[in-house]
């Protein structure tokens, strides 16, 4: 009766302290839940790759950022508690360090800053050599006009996009037809080098249908000189896809188009060695690895 006596002291102070600890290592874990994370898909950031970026803050009410000299824009996603902005980096942009830098403005109207070190990876592509109609590598002076005319819609065509985002779920193959030519691939056309290829190619017969790989709206639907016929749809957000050397077009700028949508025929227009489909990513201005973002789980996102 003693001993349990002597002992009881030394119990409810061993208790008290385990449920100290206790309350604090659960305060801990809430005020870790309730703090913002940032994660990047993929973890291993590459030249060229696009990347989902996704911040936990469930207490936010808008979330900007800014990477690679590019303006984030976020959108909450589907279970309300999280942030996305689909963005990615430049098939040229130089190796080495960056900072991701991250804006959350909460409900109250304050904000918190939040930096993060992201290290991009080289990705090691090969080169080939192709030969093309001399005009193609040494336009005349006509060929050269239109190539200044195209070069001004072009930026016209980029420099608005939705302010939200028009897409909705992963991202489809715009063509059922095998890969003939990979993303980053350095050209030399006719002994030239001229630049990275910055698309996926598709082996597609004339007349195969092109479809839309995700929905958006067709903000280009014209012939170009190295493109050819080509269209180009807004995903929103900085964001847009492109479908060159179609041998016909089957939609009208300002058009709605949904995931699947046909927008028209594979051809051999334009700068081409022989009927395909050339199909590339674009955000923000940075060409992106277009099977790299096929790969990417968007489901749950929205």
């Amino acid at each position: 009766m003693l001993l349990k006596m002597q002992l009881s002291p030394f119990l409810r102070a061993t208790r008290s302290r385990l449920s100290f600890a206790a309350l604090l290592a659960f305060a801990l874990a809430a005020a870790r839940a309730q703090s913002p994370v940032i994660t990047l898909t993929p973890a291993v950031v590459m030249a060229g790759s696009p990347e989902l970026i996704r911040v936990y803050a469930p207490d936010a009410a808008a979330i900007d950022g800014d990477w690679l000299d590019r303006k984030l824009e976020f959108f909450r996603g589907l279970d309300g508690h999280e942030w996305f902005a689909l963005a990615g980096v430049d098939v040229d942009a130089p190796v080495g360090p960056s900072t991701l830098k991250i804006t959350i403005h909460d409900t109250k109207g304050s904000t918190r800053a939040l930096n993060r070190t992201i290290r991009i990876h080289p990705a090691h592509y090969r080169t080939s050599a192709l030969t093309v109609a001399p005009q193609y590598v040494q336009p005349g002076p006509e060929a050269l006009k239109q190539i200044a005319a195209d070069q001004v819609l072009i930026q016209k065509t980029f420099a608005v996009s939705a302010p939200r985002p028009l897409w909705k779920g992963n991202f489809r193959v715009p063509v059922d037809s095998p890969q003939s030519e990979t993303f980053g691939t350095r050209r030399i056309f006719n002994g030239v080098l001229a630049s990275n290829h910055k698309g996926l190619d598709f082996r597609a017969a004339p007349g195969t249908p092109v479809r839309a790989s995700n929905s958006g709206v067709v903000v280009l639907a014209q012939p170009l000189y190295y493109a050819g016929n080509c269209v180009v749809i807004d995903h929103g957000l900085g964001f847009f896809t492109l479908s060159m050397h179609l041998s016909k077009i089957s939609v009208r700028e300002g058009q709605h188009v949904t995931r699947g949508q046909r927008l028209g025929l594979s051809g051999a227009t334009g700068r081409v060695t022989g009927p395909h489909l050339h199909w590339a990513v674009r955000w923000q201005g940075a060409f992106l690895d277009p099977a790299k973002l096929l790969r990417l789980d968007l489901s749950a996102v929205r």
